[in-house]
Formats: structure tokens, C-alpha cells, sequence
């Protein structure tokens, strides 16, 4: 609670937790961009904790206090491309839009953040993303989050009558953000030819949407 008797020293209080947030999430930033310059030169596999900690310029206690496992560094990556995605769904919702157009638009950044990385890089982080959702399910949790990047377009779209009332967004949000996943797996092992990963899966994640709309 804030302290009435001494207003100074409560904001004094909550400007050192803001700076600890603030130092929090800028370790975690430079613990994730140490290991994606070490996997793109080393390789995943080869790349080992005391690797990142050395590039990073921190300790391992310092490393699993934010992450238990490498392979949750992995994760975060997943999620910081997710995210990206999601950012360009909210910024196209901020004027007139057409569902296909924002996904396009959502899954072109998704490929933009994808392609900085090798593919088998890529791959490993979707395997690892199906890992940590199965540990979510298993533990009796949800998915997490930060891994929906869709919720936001479909919630809206049936809100503005572009989809039915009876739709699920939140199901037909995660329907989709398998095809990506899916989508980003196998383009990553070249499945999709000279078509591009954007093209391929705003493809198919319409046909998916139409499907909801032509629905009785």
C-alpha cells in the first residue's frame, strides 16, 4: 500500500520496482538475443547454458533464475515472433479491414521474423512450442497466452458482423494458430517450394474462416 505518512518514500519505492522491471525484462533480451547469435553460428544442439552465460556476460544462477531450461529460451523466441505477429493484427484493426488482408499482413511479419533464422532453428522452436503447450495440458493448465495471436481479429471480426455470432474465437483462434505453427514446420523443411510461408498459410487459414462463415 502506499505510504500516506510519507508520500516521497512510496514513490521512491515504486520508481526502484519499475526499475527493477524494467532490468528484469532487459536481462531476459540479452539472454535471448546471446543465444539466437550463438544458435545461428554454433547450431542449437551444440550450443550449450555456459555458452549463453559467457556471451551474455552473466552467471548460470543468473540464467535459471529467469529460465529453467535452454529450451525455454527457445520458447521466448517462438513467442517474441508471435508476438510481432500480433502487434500487426492490432495496428490493422485500427482502420477499415477485411479479415483475409490482416492475416496476410499478421503472417508476412511472421515470416520476416522467421527467415533472420536457420531453418532448422526454426523447426526446433516449433517442436518446442508443441512441448510446452503439452506440458501446460498435462499440468492442467491453458495454452499459454502469449503464444494467441489471432483471439484479438476473430473477437473483433464476429463483434463487426464479418463472422457469425455463434463463432468461438478463442477455438477458431487456436485452429488457426496450429496452421501456423504447422504451416511454419514445413515450410522450414522446404515443403512449400518457391511459395512463400504467408502465402501458403493466409491460404489456408481462410479456407478455415469460410468454412465458419458458410456454416449453418
Amino acid at each position: 500500500m502506499p505510504d500516506a505518512k510519507n508520500p516521497m518514500a512510496a514513490d521512491r519505492g515504486q520508481r526502484r520496482a519499475s526499475f527493477q522491471r524494467a532490468g528484469s525484462r532487459e536481462t531476459q533480451r540479452t539472454l535471448i538475443q546471446a543465444a539466437m547469435a550463438l544458435w545461428r553460428t554454433k547450431g542449437y544442439a551444440a550450443t550449450t547454458v555456459a555458452d549463453i552465460c559467457t556471451a551474455a556476460g552473466v552467471s548460470k544462477a543468473l540464467f535459471y533464475f529467469y529460465f529453467p531450461r535452454k529450451e525455454d529460451v527457445l520458447f521466448e523466441v517462438g513467442v517474441l515472433s508471435t508476438k510481432a505477429a500480433h502487434r500487426r493484427i492490432h495496428a490493422l484493426l485500427k482502420k477499415p479491414y477485411e479479415i483475409e488482408s490482416v492475416i496476410a499482413g499478421a503472417l508476412t511479419a511472421f515470416e520476416q521474423s522467421m527467415a533472420r533464422n536457420p531453418k532448422d532453428l526454426v523447426i526446433e522452436t516449433i517442436l518446442e512450442g508443441y512441448r510446452h503447450e503439452h506440458r501446460l495440458m498435462a499440468g492442467g493448465g491453458h495454452p499459454d497466452p502469449d503464444a494467441d495471436m489471432f483471439t484479438e481479429l476473430f473477437t473483433r471480426a464476429r463483434d463487426d458482423g464479418k463472422l457469425p455470432a455463434s463463432v468461438d474465437p478463442v477455438h477458431l483462434a487456436y485452429l488457426a494458430q496450429t496452421m501456423v505453427s504447422e504451416g511454419a514446420r514445413h515450410w522450414a523443411a522446404g515443403a512449400f517450394g518457391d511459395r512463400s510461408f504467408a502465402e501458403v498459410v493466409t491460404g489456408d487459414i481462410c479456407t478455415l474462416v469460410n468454412g465458419y462463415r458458410h456454416t449453418p
